[in-house]
């Protein structure tokens, strides 16, 4: 799988504690394969199409508010998680991403409130996703140099030592 065979292997980390033997890792592996590739696709593609993954609509405000909560927070760990020494580290204090990083940050402290207004907290949540949408879409195109040289000239696949 394409990303997987990295210096720094996300599905490794992610698969940590996993018998390599077991079956249902098997499966793991191939669906956060698949939502990889998907992913990528969506954001080399820069047709708006990227959608977080994240609770449905019809989920709670509590559950939904936890799920923009943990997602900021993977997105954050995955910026950081790739060794790219003090060149990230540089790009990641600059504007816009620095921007980015604290907005994220804030929402990883996302709560929904017991007693509020139905309406104002879909209209919250809506701005909320649209604007990790764009967020995500944004940070990718920032670190572009930070991709494999070839996955940044031909954006159709991603490459060894990706990061998005």
């Amino acid at each position: 799988m394409a990303g997987a065979d990295s210096g720094f292997d996300w599905l490794s980390q992610v698969l940590e504690g996993t018998d390599a033997n077991d079956a249902l890792r098997g499966e793991c592996e191939a669906m956060l394969g698949s939502l990889f590739e998907t992913t990528f696709r969506q954001l080399a593609e820069r047709q708006s199409e990227f959608e977080p993954l994240l609770p449905d609509d019809d989920d709670t405000a509590a559950a939904r508010a936890t799920g923009l909560a943990h997602w900021c927070e993977g997105f954050l760990h995955g910026l950081v998680s790739a060794d790219h020494g003090d060149a990230l580290k540089e790009r990641l204090s600059n504007e816009p991403l620095a921007d980015i990083i604290k907005d994220m940050l804030q929402i990883t402290r996302a709560v929904a409130a017991d007693e509020s207004d139905d309406d104002t907290d879909e209209e919250a949540y809506v701005e909320l996703v649209e604007y990790l949408r764009v967020a995500a879409q944004l940070t990718y195109e920032e670190l572009v140099e930070f991709r494999n040289p070839s996955a940044a000239d031909d954006e159709a696949a991603p490459g060894p030592g990706v990061l998005h």
